[in-house]
């Protein structure tokens, strides 16, 4: 029997009848189609249907060690099923990073947690393997009850586990510049998140996708950069991220006209913007916006 836990968060609307399902302009009496032909229309609305899910996995473990101590770090996977997913993102994190984490979710949730137990805390035997294996298991067991508490799923806490050390460790990278390996982390850090998205606010994309567009240009891929930056934009908008916004519409100006992109519209927005904001705000360039994060 396969270890990894099926965790399901159905997306899909109430379920309708086939003909309910088909737009005004491709509903077709049934008179006029054949039996194959409804039976391939309700097996393509079936597919479009299909609700998304997201498995955790925690497939292996290692022991690090140091020159007086040892720990052990966990693997943990992040899939979505549902849909075609054939890249698996992963992140570690130590025994100690779990209790952290449960211990924020207790100040915060406290009486929602009563079916997620954390696996207790051993006073010896840390490092035997079944010992190991078995707590690998319980931790397991312990995310996908997580997961399956509608509040926890909706926690900002949730998605912070999966993601806040890669983003700290991607930003000291980045202020060392060091772009590279801090394109490498936050490529890790943006998996997760767009795997989370579907129950996570929109915005928590823009800090990752911002600091991509920074090492993008400063490692001078500047279609990549332009990439992320444009596709950082829209939630700043609808949010109300003003001083992302002007620093990301700054960017793309610039990176348009490197590329030869028209960018007229984006210059008058910039504009405008800056306008509405002359005197309130200090204008910050998207470098100097990223690298204050996570400091």
């Amino acid at each position: 029997m396969s270890s990894m836990l099926l965790i399901s968060c159905l997306m899909a609307e109430p379920e309708r009848d086939a003909e309910d399902l088909l737009a005004p302009d491709e509903s077709p009496s049934c008179s006029s189609l054949t039996t194959k032909e409804l039976q391939q229309n309700w097996s393509a609305v079936k597919k479009r249907e299909r609700p998304v899910r997201l498995l955790f996995e925690i497939p292996s473990s290692r022991v690090i060690h140091h020159v007086l101590s040892k720990h052990v770090v966990y693997q943990i996977v992040v899939m979505r099923s549902g849909s075609f997913d054939s890249h698996r993102v992963s992140v570690e994190r130590r025994y100690s990073d779990f209790c952290r984490f449960h211990q924020r979710l207790l100040e915060e949730l406290d009486e929602e947690l009563e079916e997620a137990v954390l696996p207790r805390k051993l006073l010896s035997g840390n490092f035997c393997p079944e010992v190991i294996s078995k707590r690998r298991l319980a931790l397991q067991d312990y995310l996908a009850k997580l997961y399956a508490t509608r509040c926890v799923r909706h926690s900002p806490r949730f998605p912070e586990f999966f993601t806040e050390q890669e983003q700290q460790r991607a930003h000291g990278l980045l202020r060392a510049g060091q772009f590279q390996p801090a394109v490498e982390t936050l490529q890790t850090v943006l998996g997760v998140q767009e795997r989370l998205l579907p129950w996570q606010h929109p915005t928590l994309m823009v800090p990752t996708l911002s600091a991509l567009a920074v090492c993008y240009r400063d490692l001078e891929e500047p279609e990549r950069a332009f990439a992320a930056a444009q596709r950082a934009l829209p939630p700043t908008r609808r949010y109300g991220l003003q001083r992302y916004r002007a620093a990301l519409l700054d960017l793309l100006v610039d990176l348009g006209y490197q590329l030869g992109r028209p960018v007229a519209q984006l210059q008058e927005e910039l504009t405008v913007l800056r306008d509405a904001e002359r005197g309130e705000v200090s204008p910050c360039s998207l470098k100097e916006l990223v690298v204050r994060e996570f400091t």
